[in-house]
């Protein structure tokens, strides 16, 4: 009924037996296998995340120096000064050492530049005027890698700086010439986990310093603001990312910070005591990536540093606004991005990279909305806010394409570009964009086979429908958190369509189903009637690819299936 692939993972042998010795179904065995962990110790360790799995600090690069001078600093009451970038994990990260360094007795303060007037990075201007206050030491989090010419400024004027960032340095350049760079990602670090966020690489930075002042206990309480930014960076949910976001988790019900609370409360998030990877990424991260998108981000730092009650529900509602207006305007964004796309008379065929620019397009959601288009089309995308001669571009990427090295490639056609392999931000004039646009799908089309443009469903286990259950439910959560690197499982099983399906506010689609055993299930498929021309009908025998969730109501748990995907057995619709 779709156009997309089905890559169904094959059943190790050993899955059942591997499950036993491990305490779990054979469907968990299984399932652990396939996402590597082969033996006994890597599945445990992935099993039973613990404090023990945070790597030492002081195995990356430039931490003995940053933590010298540091604590310098705090020892001789010389002010500090955060430098965070606006997004959410900026933010949190900001939030994470500003703490960190007061609750060490140093003085410290914050700048969080504005994304419309500021732009990305750190700035001279920025650097002139924490000079002017007073500054001597000035510690970024989740940028400055690439801020070769402010750090020479810096250098040259006695302003000492630490980077503490995880995005990629320039090939050519290297690390920008700062006291010290933590950054697992540059060359020369050997440090274990390539994978950090930015608040991670600030919090393994608050890790040493407690750990230098013997007071590496109360470390694991800053886990539960590390959690929200790593998910909501989407970073990968393995090694040491796993084990931050599991412990972070569990603590975060138990939230005493009043900014917390309340973004807790406002959000919807913890009514039953508990929270999941979902909740950070899709309630809490948004409410505080709005700030930044919208608006000036430092509300969320003056969030998290709420005095009390009133002030921390005022700033959290401030945000919950601001996130509304960021869902209406990213709608309005991706709908025009895609109608500019589509009246291009682009061929999608001979596609392999959109670049698409519009005049005015608010530039706090254009990542979104690059995010979602690539979805749609399976292709990397560029969206482009066009200003004058200038455009302020967001990329994001397919998984089968590296979207760092493309834009590498084009780096001439650039003003300036930082990012990952599969998310990345760009300056670019505005007669270059035609250029960029030929030679991005050039390089794409280098890199991508036609398989790779076809959307793909990678299933983990073919289910038959008598094991499925709240048992099953019970035994996937051992997996969690889930996210990045670490997804839900998707399922597949055969059923036969049972009444007429709902259609729901035009687009959804509501199912109901049952396997050879005759028992019924609830079905959603999301979107359902964009990804097929005719829903199922009455009788039909189809394959579905889903989640299984177990969805709490008032008090009731109710399995449902959350549709990725459809295949009619037998016939067509």
């Amino acid at each position: 009924m779709t156009s997309r692939r089905w890559i169904i993972k094959p059943l190790d042998a050993r899955s059942a037996e591997f499950g036993r010795t491990l305490g779990v179904s054979p469907i968990i065995g299984g399932l652990l296998i396939a996402r590597g962990h082969r033996d006994l110790n890597s599945a445990q360790a992935f099993l039973k995340p613990s404090l023990d799995h945070l790597h030492d600090p002081f195995l990356m690069r430039g931490m003995s120096e940053a933590v010298a001078r540091l604590l310098y600093a705090i020892d001789h009451q010389e002010p500090i000064l955060i430098y965070g970038d606006y997004d959410v994990d900026g933010t949190t990260g900001t939030a994470v050492l500003l703490r960190a360094l007061r609750m060490l007795g140093g003085t410290a303060g914050y700048h969080v530049p504005h994304r419309f007037t500021e732009g990305y990075g750190i700035q001279q201007a920025a650097l002139e005027t924490a000079v002017s206050e007073g500054y001597k030491l000035v510690v970024s989090v989740d940028c400055g890698i690439r801020a070769h010419e402010p750090l020479h400024w810096a250098r040259d004027n006695g302003l000492d700086i630490i980077i503490t960032d995880h995005h990629l340095p320039d090939a050519e350049e290297g690390s920008p010439p700062a006291l010290a760079v933590l950054n697992p990602n540059q060359a020369g670090c050997n440090y274990p986990d390539k994978n950090l966020a930015g608040v991670g690489v600030a919090f393994k930075l608050v890790q040493a310093l407690f750990r230098e002042r013997g007071k590496e206990s109360v470390v694991p309480g800053f886990l539960k603001m590390v959690a929200i930014g790593t998910v909501a960076d989407v970073a990968k949910l393995v090694g040491e990312n796993r084990a931050i976001v599991a412990l972070g988790l569990s603590d975060l019900p138990r939230a005493v910070n009043y900014g917390l609370r309340a973004l807790i409360e406002i959000a919807g998030c913890a009514e039953d005591g508990e929270m999941t990877a979902y909740d950070l990424g899709f309630r809490i991260g948004p409410r505080i990536n709005a700030a930044g998108r919208m608006d000036a981000a430092k509300a969320v730092v003056e969030l998290f540093n709420a005095k009390d009650k009133d002030e921390a529900r005022r700033l959290a509602e401030h945000l919950d606004t601001r996130n509304r207006e960021r869902m209406e305007t990213q709608r309005e964004i991706f709908n025009r991005a895609i109608e500019e796309f589509e009246n291009s008379g682009s061929d999608l065929s001979l596609c392999h990279a959109a670049v698409i620019a519009g005049d005015g397009w608010h530039r706090g959601v254009i990542g979104l909305a690059a995010s979602k288009i690539a979805e749609r089309l399976n292709r990397p995308c560029v969206v482009i806010s066009l200003d004058g001669d200038i455009g302020h571009g967001s990329a994001r990427s397919i998984d089968a394409y590296h979207l760092f090295d493309g834009l590498t490639a084009c780096r001439d056609l650039l003003e300036k570009f930082g990012g990952h392999s599969h998310a990345a931000g760009l300056a670019i004039r505005r007669e270059h964009i035609p250029e960029l646009r030929r030679r991005l799908n050039e390089h794409a089309a280098s890199c991508l086979t036609e398989e790779d443009l076809i959307p793909a469903v990678c299933i983990d286990a073919e289910v038959p429908a008598s094991e499925i259950g709240f048992q099953l439910s019970q035994d996937l959560r051992v997996l969690e958190p889930f996210g990045a690197g670490n997804p839900r499982p998707v399922l597949s099983t055969g059923f036969r369509i049972m009444g007429e399906p709902q259609i729901i506010k035009e687009q959804h689609l509501k199912l109901r189903v049952a396997g050879d055993d005759h028992r019924p299930f609830e079905a959603i498929w999301w979107r359902g009637l964009e990804e097929t021309k005719h829903p199922p009908q009455m009788n039909q025998r189809v394959d579905l690819a889903y989640e299984l969730e177990a969805n709490r109501w008032n008090g009731d748990i109710k399995l449902q299936l959350n549709v990725k995907d459809m295949r009619v057995v037998n016939g067509k619709s």
